[in-house]
């Protein structure tokens, strides 16, 4: 039976562990939080791997900034998920746009393809694509299993509407994972609007970069 779940991005060790244990479903594992979250490094990652029973997502995203990358920057990234898809890791988040702001097909399924058969996150790159309807149907032919969005707001609260929209469009097609700011004290407003998904939060509440077990307690009581 599907229900609400919660994945928490963690940006370190720390935050894994109490992710695990204040009963989080799913982590997505990266680092940089300053950058919004860049590619782990492997010690990291194997090191989280021998402690979570829970499912791990790794983000696969070589450097903050845009989401437009390289000849160099795509190997870097298919090497990446080689290596994590040896160390057991669980799916992969990851988002490539072009120039125009719109979603670059060639190369993102061509990362799909690579990761097969572990499953695929598109990111937040969805959050600055320019048409959001055109976008949606792209990701679902490139083969991702859901999409991380504010729905273009600053964060969820102010993206609701278009999470709801993405939602009825998508079906059961793929699934619409809100992130982004979201916290315990918005995250009901949100869960007004949406049927059953995955919900994405750091669970941080102060200036550290360690998720606060409270917080991830309060989150699932929501659920």
């Amino acid at each position: 039976m599907k229900k609400n779940q919660l994945e928490i991005a963690c940006f370190n060790y720390e935050s894994a562990i109490i992710a695990q244990e204040s009963g989080a479903d799913r982590i997505e594992l990266c680092e940089n939080m300053k950058l919004g979250g860049t590619t782990p490094n492997s010690i990291l990652v194997v090191k989280v791997r021998e402690k979570l029973d829970i499912k791990m997502h790794v983000i696969i995203r070589p450097r903050g900034g845009d989401f437009v990358y390289s000849d160099e920057e795509l190997t870097e990234m298919k090497q990446d998920i080689k290596q994590f898809k040896k160390l057991g890791v669980d799916g992969f988040v990851f988002g490539i746009l072009k120039e125009n702001g719109k979603v670059n097909k060639k190369q993102n399924k061509e990362l799909v393809h690579l990761a097969h058969p572990l499953s695929c996150t598109f990111h937040r790159a969805f959050d600055v694509v320019k048409d959001v309807e055109k976008s949606l149907e792209d990701v679902i032919e490139c083969g991702f299993k859901t999409i991380l969005t504010s729905g273009q707001g600053i964060n969820v609260t102010e993206g609701v509407w278009t999470l709801e929209k993405l939602q009825k469009l998508a079906g059961d097609r793929i699934e619409i994972m809100p992130g982004g700011g979201l916290r315990s004290s918005n995250i009901k407003l949100v869960q007004e609007k949406l049927d059953l998904t995955f919900y994405h939060s750091s669970a941080i509440t102060n200036d550290s970069e360690i998720a606060n077990p409270e917080e991830i307690k309060e989150l699932r009581n929501f659920l």
